[in-house]
């Protein structure tokens, strides 16, 4: 099981996939905004994994990513996009984040899954 940070402005896309990921046996924590998202990695030092929407009030994922990426505990913990948004300039500025996938909405479930369980097993296998 694993703890995850999402952070999305829609209510829709939050309950999605906050109830795929308990299918799946993990726990989550949920963001309305980036803004919102980073305080929450600030106050925890223990989400496994950061799903963000790109276009949210306040910070876009993009800008909490950044800023999370500066709390010690965070500096290497895999993140996600979920997005419409999928210009090879904001990918690029991604990859720079440590954004290791990118899901285009609206999303595939299995290939969510499948694509999540893989990120996790190689972290399983690095620790």
């Amino acid at each position: 099981m694993a703890k995850f940070l999402l952070a999305d402005d829609s209510e829709f896309v939050r309950f999605e996939i906050s109830e795929i990921l308990k299918e799946m046996g993990h726990e989550v924590c949920l963001a309305e905004d980036g803004g919102e998202g980073f305080r929450l990695a600030k106050s925890h030092d223990d989400f496994d994994f950061i799903l963000s929407d790109f276009n949210m009030p306040v910070w876009d994922g993009l800008k909490m990513i950044e800023n999370i990426r500066t709390l010690e505990p965070y500096k290497h913990t895999p993140v996600g996009m979920l997005t419409t948004e999928s210009s090879r300039n904001l990918k690029m500025r991604g990859r720079e984040l440590g954004i290791s996938v990118w899901y285009i909405k609206p999303l595939d479930k299995e290939l969510f899954k499948k694509t999540l369980t893989m990120v996790l097993e190689g972290l399983n296998d690095v620790g």
